[in-house]
């Protein structure tokens, strides 16, 4: 069987995912080196997967004859550079989202890509990849729900882990750069069109850390698209519960919810607090499997020549929206996008 070398830049909590899908999960795919700036990490690495190929200057790894493709798991801020030069040293490449922190950023990686159409280039966009959002968008095609008008997006981190996005308000941009591109990459999927005006605001009630760092802790916004639909956002880093992924698609003829309760199993328990259902806690456990399936769809892509349906133009277009939102929350007035 043909393997697809990969080298892997990045080995934060999501890296160690795809690292470990790459290294253990997919049969096609061979992780044969690592690269980081924190050595601990590296350590892992040999420790946990026998990578004996390890980096700390991204450069030097991308521009070895024994990697086919990379893996970008770095900081945002990053990506679009990384993705330049391994596509210019002829490598597949994979990377986390988002494409770019801003849209001069993304315009370097288009160029990228657009230059190098025999390598195969793929955006993490993994909830696309989730079964449940999967089936949503084949039930769509199918014509189940009629014309889809509107998407109602849920995305909020746990309070359990609010210390981390706290430490991170001062450089993620804000929350809507921070937190939405998933959500406003699955309501371009989902209503096939692009949005054309948002409206956004954001306040704060427990943490007013994120205020005096220019932040919120919650936000919600809505959306114009160009067929007429309406698009409806809420983001926020305080669940009591756990980790809070919910989707509304709304139809002439019906509706689908996504994780209406983001249950983490089958399992109730029935005690003196009556019948609960825990939440799953965080997003790696939410979307283990979508993670595998984007990368496993990657490798095969790149094994065969192909492009996915998750391409660069994805990024700038969930980049341009989370900009325009940015925007129109610090404003308080709708933003023409």
């Amino acid at each position: 069987m043909k393997k697809l070398r990969i080298g892997i830049a990045g080995l934060g909590r999501l890296g160690k995912v795809h690292a470990t899908n790459i290294a253990t999960k997919i049969p096609n795919a061979e992780l044969v080196a690592a690269c980081s700036i924190v050595a601990d990490e590296l350590e892992w690495a040999k420790k946990e997967l026998s990578i004996e190929n390890v980096y700390d200057d991204y450069n030097e790894m991308i521009n070895s004859p024994d990697i086919d493709a990379v893996a970008i798991v770095t900081s945002s801020g990053e990506h679009c550079w990384q993705i330049e030069a391994a596509l210019d040293a002829e490598k597949h490449v994979f990377t986390e989202k988002p494409l770019g922190i801003d849209v001069e950023q993304c315009m370097i990686a288009e160029a990228a890509v657009a230059r190098n159409p025999e390598l195969t280039f793929m955006l993490g966009f993994m909830r696309r990849y989730d079964k449940s959002y999967a089936y949503a968008k084949e039930k769509i095609e199918s014509g189940l729900i009629g014309k889809p008008y509107m998407v109602k997006a849920t995305g909020i981190d746990p309070e359990a882990l609010v210390d981390g996005a706290i430490s991170f308000a001062a450089t993620s941009g804000g929350i809507f750069l921070d937190m939405a591109s998933h959500d406003l990459d699955l309501m371009r999927w989902f209503l096939g069109s692009e949005a054309t005006e948002v409206y956004a605001l954001g306040c704060t009630f427990q943490h007013p850390e994120f205020k005096e760092l220019g932040d919120d802790e919650t936000a919600a916004a809505i959306y114009r698209f160009e067929n007429g639909a309406i698009g409806m956002l809420h983001v926020g880093r305080t669940a009591p519960y756990g980790y809070h992924i919910e989707t509304e698609i709304v139809g002439t003829k019906g509706t689908l919810r996504i994780s209406p309760v983001p249950e983490k199993n089958l399992t109730r328990i029935y005690g003196q607090d009556g019948v609960l259902t825990e939440c799953v806690g965080s997003f790696p456990e939410r979307f283990e499997e979508a993670y595998l399936l984007e990368m496993e769809e990657f490798v095969n892509c790149a094994l065969q020549g192909k492009q996915p349906n998750v391409g660069v133009n994805d990024g700038t277009r969930a980049t341009v929206l989370a900009y325009a939102t940015t925007e129109a929350w610090k404003t308080g007035k709708a933003v023409k996008i």
